[in-house]
């Protein structure tokens, strides 16, 4: 859905066409950010198996950090004139990806879904702070430090799925029912 997003003023130094571009930018880590919180709230819950106190206990503090970025995100909006947009709906009809497939279903599989999962979030991230750093440099770097975190979620997430030679079982899965699948071979 494309939507005029130049605000009606915003931070000194950025052209207002600047901002909306931005703002658009920032609206997809907003939604991209308060799904995946939902997602790793969701195996939180549905996790099981042999490994399910590690993981529980592993995911919760990501849940907390992951919303954390989500109002930073959503903050820099604001500041920047926009309308920090965080409904469901918004989500749900502006994200260009599905939801979350797995459900009740062993440690394993679910962090070889969560794998992909942060692959896409994490690839998400790259190309916002692309165009942020041709706007904004403090834009910029607010992005850069979330990146730094969900690619230290996902070191987490692929420390389970690793071998001792480096090499993930999920190996090439591009879907989460894929990675899942291969996951529960090894759990």
């Amino acid at each position: 859905m494309t939507h005029d997003l130049t605000p009606k003023y915003t931070v000194p130094g950025i052209e207002r066409e600047a901002a909306g571009r931005l703002i658009g930018v920032l609206r997809m880590r907003l939604h991209a950010l308060n799904d995946l919180h939902l997602t790793l709230k969701h195996v939180h819950w549905n996790v099981v198996g042999p490994h399910f106190i590690a993981v529980h206990e592993m995911i919760d503090p990501q849940v907390d950090q992951v919303r954390e970025m989500a109002d930073d995100v959503a903050e820099r909006i604001a500041a920047l004139g926009g309308v920090a947009q965080g409904t469901p709906g918004a989500l749900v009809s502006e994200r260009k990806w599905d939801d979350y497939s797995i459900g009740r279903a062993d440690a394993i599989a679910h962090l070889a879904a969560l794998d992909v999962v942060y692959t896409g979030v994490v690839e998400g991230m790259r190309a916002a702070i692309d165009e942020a750093g041709k706007i904004d440099n403090a834009t910029e770097d607010l992005l850069i430090g979330q990146l730094r975190d969900l690619e230290q979620f996902q070191w987490f997430v692929r420390a389970h799925l690793e071998n001792a030679g480096g090499t993930l079982a999920t190996g090439t899965a591009t879907s989460e029912a894929e990675a899942a699948e291969r996951g529960a071979e090894l759990g």
